[in-house]
């Protein structure tokens, strides 16, 4: 068992030395693509020595215990630790995701259910922003559109890690679980006669690319310039500050009006493009690897509603994971763990079964 480990065993040593040469830190693009592949190696080699440890200790304590009983107990305790080392080293060699230590940009729109709609999709915009805080991550809202009564038609967040994060706690590793249709039950602010109404928000979550991720021809690009305007309509700005970008050959469209500046809308508008060109490229090539697919927990499909958040049980329900808790009240203000949990350990279950 773990036999191929023994090769990683070898890379993360060729990695180290390398690393301790310091001519190798003149190439700074280099540096950082030796120590990210460092970082990911080292619980799993950390992982597969303690492994093989137990089971020596062992060899050696079912040994002794022959002559003497009193080792009997210790083998049976090195035995439970084995199994709990052999989990952990099967969960750290499940196929890692290539995009899970990227930043993200995180869209939320309106959906069925009008202003109700809105209001809620500011919901979960306060939600994720907690999240982040809670994290330790930062947060930006590029581009948002506002609702008569306070919430949200549409907003587009851009959350980064700070520093160096352990594998599997990137932000789009917790959070590309997220993207789909949010469903809540709640009497609305605007109902009057205290019934409960359904309705529902969209959330997109897109790596966020960087320039060497997708090579964009300006040539390629249509860039419309319009006046901003606020809720209801109404202008907020005398000039043609906002941006439009249409990527031609796709038909992609990204949009920006929450800056004065033309030019710093165009450069808002650009990473959003970017992003969603980065994703349409992985979905294409998750599609050519149908296999691999299937062994995921569904990201992409944001025609499937993945949650309901029911106000009236203060109850959360995933529907992909059959995950259910009665702690509504906490999650919107950003306690997600659990729940976000629960997709990681089902995707990380049907990765090690096809495996």
């Amino acid at each position: 068992m773990f036999e191929a480990v023994e090769e990683l065993v070898g890379e993360h040593a060729d990695l180290e030395q390398k690393l301790a040469d310091p001519s190798v830190h003149a190439d700074q693009a280099n540096a950082r693509r030796l120590n990210k592949r460092y970082a990911e190696l080292t619980p799993i080699v950390a992982a597969y020595r303690s492994w093989k440890q137990t089971g020596d200790d062992i060899e050696t304590a079912r040994e002794f215990a022959a002559d003497d009983p009193d080792f009997v107990a210790e083998v049976k305790e090195l035995e439970a630790q084995r199994e709990e080392l052999t989990e952990k080293l099967r969960m750290l060699l499940v196929p890692r995701d290539p995009s899970d230590d990227k930043d993200v940009i995180l869209e939320i729109k309106a959906g069925a259910g009008g202003d109700e709609s809105a209001l809620f999709a500011g919901d979960l915009l306060r939600m994720y922003l907690r999240y982040a805080e809670r994290a330790g991550w930062k947060t930006e809202i590029i581009d948002a559109t506002e609702s008569e009564l306070g919430g949200y038609k549409d907003v587009q967040v851009a959350v980064k890690a700070r520093g160096q994060l352990e594998p599997g706690q990137g932000v789009w590793a917790r959070l590309k679980y997220e993207g789909g249709v949010h469903r809540v039950q709640r009497v609305p602010a605007t109902e009057s006669q205290g019934r409960i109404h359904t309705s529902a928000a969209g959330v997109l979550v897109t790596p966020e690319a960087e320039e060497v991720d997708v090579e964009v021809n300006p040539n390629d690009l249509r860039i419309d310039v319009y006046r901003s305007s606020g809720p209801g309509g109404q202008s907020v700005n005398t000039t043609d500050s906002a941006v439009r970008i249409t990527h031609l050959p796709t038909g992609v469209v990204a949009s920006c009006q929450n800056e004065k500046s033309q030019l710093q809308n165009k450069e808002q508008a650009l990473r959003i493009l970017r992003s969603r060109l980065l994703a349409i490229a992985q979905e294409e090539a998750e599609r050519e690897a149908a296999d691999a697919r299937r062994s995921q927990v569904r990201t992409v499909d944001r025609s499937e509603k993945i949650r309901t958040y029911n106000f009236p049980e203060n109850r959360i329900s995933d529907h992909r994971v059959g995950f259910k808790a009665y702690n509504l009240d906490q999650v919107l203000d950003g306690d997600l763990d659990a729940v976000i949990q629960a997709c990681v350990d089902a995707d990380a279950a049907a990765k090690l079964a096809a495996a």
